[in-house]
């Protein structure tokens, strides 16, 4: 299951979780972003045990989007122990985004 994440809900779904969290800045309008949803979708079910998935939307969260850098979409940020530890932009398929996960 995947989060909508905030500025008022980050500090506990992604800082705070147990587990490593993939946050996925995305918008509406975005060609790419649309088509990485789904696959988004397919690993947060497959992985719901061992990892988190989250999404800002950067047209209704643009202090998030700056507070990480965030200047092209869709952009993937895995969190660990709250922190970033792995960065990719642009769409990626479901072999490749297993592969950046690790």
């Amino acid at each position: 299951m995947e989060v909508k994440l905030t500025k008022d809900n980050f500090a506990a779904e992604v800082t705070n979780s147990l587990k490593p969290v993939l946050v996925d800045f995305w918008a509406e309008w975005c060609g790419p972003c649309r088509m990485l949803a789904p696959v988004l979708e397919e690993v947060a079910e497959a992985r719901g045990a061992d990892l988190a998935v989250g999404k800002v939307n950067v047209d209704e969260e643009p202090e998030l989007a700056a507070r990480f850098g965030i200047i092209s979409i869709p952009t993937l940020i895995l969190f660990d122990g709250g922190e970033p530890v792995k960065k990719t932009i642009g769409y990626l398929s479901r072999p490749e985004l297993e592969e950046f996960l690790g």
